[in-house]
């Protein structure tokens, strides 16, 4: 009688099993095994067989790669919380924490909030991110899952099968990789390759087939000529003819924008040694051997890989001048670029070496967690955990000769983050190789960055603009985010302490009966929260110091700001930062009569008294204050002109020598109109204050090439 699918999966899972684990570990596997087939009876998959063959599969898959019993108990119950009704509780009486806590970690989340399919996938994934930070069995089970669903694909509908491909390649493939995983990598490759493009995977594949046999006699003569070598110099290494996988292949035509026949021309072979001496050894017969390509050696065993991968690459030139390619490495470093972590497996020891582990893995997966306290939201975090998962290398050297490894046009700020969090917050420019450079410098490979920090310095949101590392955005974000915050309780107090001076009272004045009644009504938690809403421009400082006035605040809550009233303006220092704006209408400057506007969300923006805006806003908005330039503003603020000049060679330099002298700096020139006499150009330069302004607008007049000067005004 023939044995169901499913009591074939789990004798092969017991065969597998049975030499490496205990008879105890496989009688509790069997449990485990008989729980989910009790509570998944009934259940089919689209292609008809019984449900329980599923996460049989995913076991195998696990068992392959030595998974401890946990682990393979976990991949057996993945989806009883998900599609039954037992719940964690339930396993965790039954099977223990361990395994509980490893299936709520790959379950998905099914009760979620999410407007979009992209914003509930992406709450997925940073869960099961987060889950994987605190246990690596999560994602080993959550790759298992993938690798037999990608294998089921066939009966799925042709774009439910390239989207859950592209999910695949987006985001489980890189995991796979940064994890050193790069047989499960390639196995998913291929599949999503297969399911998003079925016909140039058919034509790819059936190309290689046909090469296969004309490559024959080229691949022998390369391999026997390696082997000889090797053996007249007294060296056992283990030569193997390596081939290519389709993805791949794929990828490089795609990239290089190669043929099949100049990618299927290049021969690959690798040579697993015993240790690493003999590695570098056998790099130096083989390029006695055949000729290196120039520029084409990468070591990856002095410099691994962010994935812990490690090898010698070289290409050479063979016999017929055809491209050999050579990996060269320990058995110890293949058994590592196949399986990556689960090939130095550390649940058999106890908890504390696994989170003291200091592999790569380990190191990136504890990075996850200092990436998504950062993100504001799950698809902000799926942004950055891309960014991660697609780098290309760069190594560079802080002066004491530690090794910093970076993405490829990895900044120097992206260098300061990588070093520590507070450097980062705090660089103002930096050294390379002892020469002076600017932070949106790009690094090269083997640079060394001295970065030179100032106690008064902060992050400058247009850092964003240029910084390519998860580390150095988080930071830069998570700094401005708390910045403003910030910025926005100070305005907030200095406005409403201005209010309520004008009816003579003060902040403390105000009794804490009055606060929590106050706090109460408008709904917020604290006095922070509330004055920044006021900072922000969501509440009006006015209403809010009547309402602290009034015996009753909570009836005065609906008071409208109608009240005529005496009014002391709000002194603008120039240093308030993000929740004071200078409007770029009008672009006013210290010594111009100004107003205030309260914009929702981000605070006052300060416009011109003549400004259009300002004075058509008035008349239909009540959210205006008056505002004061202080008697000691400083900083440097962004004025226009306009010129009307003489139309002949040097003019603009003499403009801009001259502006210099002056103690200013040109931000931009537009060239409004020209003929061949006269020019129009508008300059916005940077002054301190009007008399400032004006020096500098009394020398221009001075040049004979300036018929005509003005300030613009929107």
């Amino acid at each position: 009688m023939t044995a169901s699918p499913e009591q074939q999966l789990y004798d092969q899972l017991c065969k597998i099993l049975s030499q490496y684990q205990d008879p105890t570990h496989i009688t509790q596997i069997f449990q485990a095994y008989q729980f989910g087939a009790k509570h998944h009876a009934g259940q089919f998959r689209k292609s008809g067989e019984a449900y329980i063959c599923h996460p049989l599969s995913v076991a195998i898959s696990l068992a392959e790669m030595r998974m401890d019993v946990h682990g393979i108990m976990a991949a057996i119950l993945h989806d009883v919380i998900e599609d039954t009704k037992v719940t964690k509780t339930d396993i965790h009486e039954l099977f223990g924490e361990d395994v509980a806590e490893l299936v709520d970690g790959v379950t998905k989340l099914t009760q979620l909030n999410c407007k979009t399919q992209a914003e509930a996938q992406a709450e997925n994934v940073r869960k099961m991110c987060l889950a994987m930070a605190k246990d690596m069995r999560v994602i080993m089970v959550k790759l298992g899952d993938r690798l037999h669903n990608m294998r089921t694909l066939g009966v799925m509908r042709p774009d439910k099968k390239r989207r859950i491909a592209k999910e695949t390649l987006d985001i489980y493939t890189p995991i796979a990789n940064r994890l050193g995983m790069n047989d499960i990598r390639h196995q998913l490759e291929s599949l999503c390759f297969e399911a998003m493009y079925p016909m140039r995977h058919r034509i790819l594949k059936n190309a290689v087939k046909k090469a296969r046999g004309n490559r024959k006699e080229i691949i022998e003569t390369i391999s026997n000529s390696l082997k000889t070598r090797l053996h007249q110099s007294h060296i056992t290494c283990d030569v193997q003819g390596r081939e290519k996988y389709l993805y791949s292949i794929y990828k490089k035509m795609l990239a290089k924008k190669l043929s099949f026949s100049d990618i299927f021309d290049v021969y690959a072979f690798r040579i697993q040694c015993h240790d690493v001496d003999t590695c570098y050894r056998v790099l130096g017969i083989v390029h006695n051997l055949f000729k290196p390509i120039p520029g084409k050696f990468k070591d990856y065993i002095a410099l691994p890989k962010a994935n812990g991968y490690q090898s010698l690459h070289t290409i050479l030139i063979g016999p017929f001048g055809v491209p050999v390619e050579i990996q060269i490495r320990t058995h110890q470093m293949h058994r590592l670029s196949e399986s990556g972590i689960a090939a130095h497996w550390l649940y058999k020891s106890d908890d504390e070496e696994y989170s003291n582990s200091k592999s790569p893995a380990n190191e990136w997966v504890r990075d996850l967690l200092e990436i998504q306290k950062s993100a504001g939201n799950s698809l902000e975090f799926i942004d950055n955990l891309k960014i991660d998962l697609f780098p290309q290398e760069i190594f560079v050297f802080t002066p004491q000769g530690n090794i910093i490894k970076l993405p490829r046009n990895a900044s120097v700020v992206d260098f300061a983050y990588a070093v520590h969090t507070d450097i980062g917050n705090s660089c103002v420019s930096a050294r390379i190789d002892k020469r002076l450079v600017p932070l949106q410098t790009q690094l090269e490979n083997g640079v060394t960055v001295e970065v030179i920090t100032a106690s008064w310095a902060r992050p400058n949101p247009l850092w964003l603009n240029y910084v390519i590392t998860t580390k150095a955005r988080t930071g830069i974000r998570s700094y401005l985010k708390h910045f403003k915050q910030q910025e926005a309780i100070n305005l907030g107090r200095r406005l409403l302490e201005k209010e309520l001076l004008d009816m003579n009272k003060s902040l403390a004045d105000i009794t804490e009966q009055m606060q929590n009644q106050l706090l109460q009504a408008v709904k917020l938690d604290t006095l922070e929260d509330l004055l920044e809403e006021i900072g922000l421009g969501n509440k009006m400082p006015f209403l809010i110091a009547k309402q602290l006035n009034q015996d009753d605040i909570s009836a005065a809550i609906k008071l409208e700001d109608t009240d005529s009233r005496k009014e002391s303006p709000l002194i603008i220092k120039g240093t308030e930062g993000m929740v004071v704006t200078i409007a770029k209408c009008c672009r006013p400057i210290p010594g111009d009569p100004i107003v205030g506007y309260f914009n929702p969300g981000k605070g006052i923006v300060v416009h011109h008294h003549e400004c259009h805006n300002s004075t058509d806003g008035r008349k239909k908005s009540t959210n205006w204050l008056e505002v004061e330039w202080s008697q000691d503003v400083t900083g440097d603020y962004p004025t226009e002109i306009r010129m009307e000049l003489l139309n002949q060679p040097g003019t603009l330099a003499t403009i801009a020598s001259t502006i210099s002298k002056m103690d200013s700096n040109i931000e931009s020139v537009n060239l409004s109109a020209q003929d061949g006499r006269v020019s129009v150009d508008y300059i916005t330069l940077t002054v301190k204050d009007r008399v400032h302004l004006a020096t500098i607008l009394r020398q221009l007049k001075k040049l004979f090439i300036v018929l005509k000067i003005t300030r613009t005004r929107g």
